[in-house]
């Protein structure tokens, strides 16, 4: 499972890295089980989207705190939405409103 996990980093990492545009950003960390629940129901849906772990990414975490006013996460920002936590509804209507 890790080694899963980490491939999935890596692909997420090479999408960023070639400047595609991310509707989708989760702000994360290793930690977090209410983010990996929040990646795994993206995933689930199918809905593509790029991870920031703000433990080890300090300009990631500022950006996260700005859009959100919070510290902890999950932080999701779809289309603009921000979302706080793993809130399905939210997330649901978020992804048809975009």
């Amino acid at each position: 499972k890790r080694m899963e996990e980490i491939r999935r980093m890596a692909e997420k990492k090479k999408e960023a890295d070639t400047g595609a545009v991310a509707v989708v950003k989760v702000y994360s960390t290793d930690t977090c089980p209410y983010c990996t629940m929040a990646k795994g129901y993206l995933d689930k849906k199918g809905v593509r989207y790029v991870d920031y772990n703000v433990n080890s990414d300090v300009e990631k975490a500022r950006e996260m705190v700005s859009k959100s006013g919070q510290l902890g996460v999950p932080v999701l920002d779809i289309n603009g939405k921000v979302i706080i936590g793993f809130d399905k509804r939210a997330i649901d209507a978020a992804l048809a409103s975009g």
